[in-house]
């Protein structure tokens, strides 16, 4: 499984873990039908350093967002940008990439013109 893939499936666990207020350990088994112990390295750091820190990385969002606020974003927005922050944070790969892949999962499952907004907000973290 590509990169793009594993970030899609992480991005379905937060996006979950978000909406239904659920465990992301019991909805990253589901998603990914195994046990944490059986998951890959990157899945650790995308979904589950990610939960680790999320007020953190919400803080970080916040300041950059203009006349908004996290909690005002929709579920989908929120778990991208929170996969964006850990990737950037934990450097899983050069940010014009991170940033390229956060834009694409928008343009995937988010409106026409959500991607601006993920866009801006990740060139100014």
């Amino acid at each position: 499984m590509n990169r793009h893939m594993q970030r899609e499936k992480a991005m379905t666990c937060l996006y979950q873990s978000l909406l239904l207020k659920k465990d992301v350990n019991e909805i990253a088994e589901e998603v990914l039908q195994c046990k944490k112990e059986e998951m890959d390295d990157f899945y650790i750091t995308l979904i589950y350093k990610t939960m680790e820190n999320k007020d953190r990385y919400i803080s970080y969002i916040n300041e950059v967002l203009k006349d908004w606020t996290f909690s005002r974003l929709g579920y989908i927005e929120q778990a991208i940008l929170l996969l964006a922050c850990s990737e950037l944070d934990n450097q899983t790969a050069h940010a014009a990439v991170i940033i390229d892949e956060s834009v694409r999962l928008t343009k995937s499952y988010c409106d026409e013109a959500a991607y601006k907004l993920i866009n801006g907000v990740l060139d100014r973290l």
